[in-house]
């Protein structure tokens, strides 16, 4: 990652969004270099909702990578945008076959679990809905749950699981998976019952391209 030094490639995100934390992997994992935009979601009412942002995503969400004549939003299309324009460090396997399979471990996270925990989400809870912060976590931990117990049980009887998700290199099923546990653990769940996912996330985060890309590690964490 460069703050300054890459003009060409420009990741606008937030250090604590899921969405962008896989992205950065991703971007990591391949030896791409690019400028960390920050939009911060909390400050001044949320970055995302100015003009200047807006008009890069109308739905008002990071991340957003722009690249010279591209301009992409949505996690999951970034990492495939990537993955078909630098091959060279592959994060989807050979076949078709292992390819969806792994795009489906991905997707449990970013369509299944993630929504239901989005900042957005939870300010909606707690504002118009109402709920106490009790209520919220309570939320959080019970969609976060049985979507990590289904992945845990999935992956510990999967044949196709290696020291990561698919194999013994990353794939976006690990992008994915590494900041939804993050997410939980920032929430107090406990993961003792997530074994697998936690051998794995282990072996994430013994490697510079996930490392780098944690949260505490961004130019905007507080």
């Amino acid at each position: 990652m460069s703050t300054a030094a890459n003009q060409e490639r420009v990741l606008h995100n937030y250090f604590r969004s899921s969405a962008s934390y896989r992205v950065r992997i991703a971007l990591n994992l391949k030896g791409l270099d690019y400028t960390y935009a920050s939009v911060h979601l909390n400050r001044n009412g949320g970055e995302q909702y100015g003009a200047g942002f807006k008009a890069l995503n109308p739905h008002a969400l990071v991340p957003v990578l722009v690249e010279p004549g591209v301009q992409l939003s949505q996690s999951l299309a970034i990492m495939e945008y990537l993955e078909e324009k630098y091959p060279q460090v592959p994060l989807l396997p050979a076949t078709p076959e292992h390819r969806a399979h792994v795009r489906a471990l991905a997707l449990a996270v970013a369509c299944d679990i993630h929504p239901l925990n989005n900042l957005r989400v939870l300010k909606y809870l707690k504002g118009p809905m109402g709920l106490s912060e009790e209520a919220k976590n309570d939320w959080i931990q019970h969609w976060v749950e049985l979507g990590l117990q289904a992945l845990e049980t999935e992956l510990a009887a999967s044949p196709l699981r290696g020291t990561f998700c698919f194999g013994d290199t990353p794939t976006i099923a690990d992008c994915c998976l590494v900041p939804q546990i993050f997410n939980a653990q920032r929430f107090n769940v406990d993961m003792a019952p997530y074994p697998t996912l936690m051998a794995i996330d282990r072996a994430c985060q013994a490697l510079p391209a996930f490392a780098d890309a944690h949260p505490g590690r961004q130019p905007d964490s507080e």
